[in-house]
């Protein structure tokens, strides 16, 4: 596959119109993007940073952070020593995302797109897993926002999810602007709605005030805490400058990177908190714990609704991305359809996890989807920091980086090697590495992962140094 850059635009000829298409052209226009992976020429941008903050809150107010943080009691961490480690980890994995995040308004282009630049052809690799993350965390969301769908409408599981990914899919065709809107509305009302929910708790009879694990074990409680802490911030590194594409190049990116910093890091910290806080009320059932907490009635309702809504708010984003990274694996598919498709792959997974242990379930997928991701992270950087040496401050020119072919082997061996060595280092339900068991349960796969990556490309790739 070639992409069609041509000083900040896209041909629209032959085989690569698919790529190309129409465009939002400034807030609130809702009108269904057919924009795919072809870079937005400076021309169409419009926009400013301050609405990267409300597109990075809003789609992580979901009961999938809210049970992300039970895990660290379900461990054996007191209160204050999970919380610990769930904002050590979310800070960790919201840095790379909010810098990756700044790469849009400089290019035009999405994350996964922008990947070729390092990875050449071998992108179709990360390509693939970013498309199938997208798929598992429709189902790690959908779980949640379909229950509390079903419930609340009286219906089975399967046909409250089934209208869930309806919802969210025709979200996904929409696209960007539709999704940004959405996030700037629900960024309100789900904060308002999540409050509640914190004030209906209990005061004091939820919180975990003494561990159950202590010494090597307890060590091992917290880093698989933050672990799992950082796997959800890190998980929106691949779509960050998905969101950021339509802003205009003299957009402020130290503007940009702190909105999404606090965006992300400011609502994973609230929702994995309320967790450990009413851990005992949020068990596999988070819908009915939801119900039951607020006590039925209007509130209730109420809740199961803002539960239901944060789920397509963060799916939509999900299926948006996944578009984004099938067409980059070469998959000639309109954007506005491949959207569509991510939605209808999510739901059979979604029954799955469903139908036996959720909890274990859950934190496989969760762990699972973002092993690829800080080698991923480590080489695009690598590669960027590169470039932008050998431009000596010049604005990027996607046109002229890949005017000359792009080699694939360095990138790609480094990303198989960094996922290789960190095998050892993970911890879930299906597999705990000798590292990992001899660390008594600590996952420290990420950050391996990361340095390996590093280790690998950094000296090649400095060598090429074009």
């Amino acid at each position: 596959m070639s992409l069609p850059y041509a000083h900040g635009e896209s041909a629209v000829t032959g085989t690569e119109r698919v790529f190309d298409g129409r465009m939002p052209s400034a807030p609130g226009d809702l009108r269904v993007e057919a924009r795919g992976i072809a870079p937005v020429p400076e021309t169409a941008r419009y926009g400013g940073p301050g609405r990267l903050f409300t597109v990075w809150f809003a789609p992580n107010l979901t009961m999938t952070g809210v049970f992300t943080g039970t895990v660290g009691i379900a461990l054996g961490l007191d209160f204050a020593t999970a919380l610990a480690a769930v904002v050590l980890g979310t800070l960790l994995g919201a840095i790379p995302t909010a810098y990756l995040g700044t790469w849009g308004s400089q290019t035009g282009a999405g994350q996964m797109p922008l990947a070729r630049l390092a990875f050449g052809r071998g992108v179709t690799l990360p390509g693939a897993l970013q498309w199938l993350s997208s798929i598992a965390w429709d189902a790690l969301i959908g779980l949640f926002g379909g229950d509390a769908l079903a419930q609340l409408c009286g219906w089975p599981f399967w046909a409250g999810v089934l209208v869930m990914m309806a919802a969210q899919g025709a979200l996904g065709v929409l696209g960007y602007e539709a999704i940004h809107r959405l996030q700037t509305v629900m960024t309100f009302a789900l904060a308002a709605a999540f409050a509640v929910m914190a004030v209906k708790l209990p005061g004091g009879s939820h919180a975990v005030t003494s561990a159950t694990v202590h010494g090597a074990d307890r060590a091992g409680a917290f880093v698989l805490t933050c672990t799992i802490a950082l796997s959800l911030a890190l998980s929106w590194a691949p779509y960050a400058s998905d969101f950021s594409r339509y802003l205009p190049r003299t957009a402020s990116r130290p503007r940009m990177f702190w909105y999404t910093l606090l965006g992300v890091s400011v609502s994973f910290v609230a929702v994995q908190a309320l967790g450990l806080w009413g851990a005992a009320e949020f068990t596999d059932q988070t819908a009915r714990g939801v119900d039951t907490l607020l006590g039925g009635g209007a509130l209730g309702a109420f809740g199961l609704l803002a539960v239901a809504l944060a789920a397509l708010c963060s799916n939509a984003m999900n299926d948006y991305s996944g578009s984004l990274a099938l067409q980059t694996m070469g998959v000639r598919l309109p954007r506005p359809v491949a959207a569509a498709l991510a939605a209808v792959l999510g739901f059979p997974l979604v029954l799955w996890m469903h139908a036996a242990d959720t909890t274990a379930r859950f934190q496989n997928v969760l762990l699972f989807v973002g092993y690829w991701i800080p080698a991923f992270v480590a080489i695009v950087v690598v590669d960027w920091v590169v470039r932008a040496r050998a431009r000596g401050g010049k604005p990027v020119d996607l046109a002229a980086e890949t005017a000359g072919p792009q080699p694939w082997w360095p990138a790609l061996a480094a990303f198989v090697v960094a996922f290789a060595v960190a095998v050892p280092f993970m911890s879930t339900g299906l597999y705990v590495g000798p590292v990992a068991r001899a660390l008594h349960g600590a996952d420290l796969a990420y950050p391996v992962a990361f340095a390996a990556a590093l280790l690998v490309y950094a000296p090649l790739r400095i060598r090429r140094r074009s």
